[in-house]
């Protein structure tokens, strides 16, 4: 599923997990969806909201550009280095 939606142009969904994905291997998103629970995405440019009306979704398909940048909201991806350093560097007494 992650090598389809790193191919695509841009991710139609309603799924949480799939808009946080489609930002982490930086695709647009559009979230058939009035809410969203990872509303940085949405400030951040790269997820738009048009619910379930069917016009909203196809000009959010037509004109839908994510911003050149892309924030990195959720860390580096090193955190499991930094957590495995802690543990053998750390002398308990």
């Amino acid at each position: 599923m992650i090598a389809l939606e790193q191919s695509a142009r841009i991710i139609l969904t309603d799924s949480g997990g799939m808009q946080k994905e489609a930002y982490w291997l930086e695709v647009p998103c559009v979230t058939l969806r009035d809410e969203t629970e990872w509303v940085e995405t949405v400030e951040a440019g790269w997820n738009v909201l048009p619910g379930a009306d069917p016009q909203k979704i196809l000009r959010a398909v037509r004109t839908f550009k994510p911003p050149v940048d892309h924030p990195s909201l959720y860390g580096e991806g090193a955190a499991a280095h930094r957590i495995v350093r802690t543990i053998t560097t750390t002398h308990v007494v």
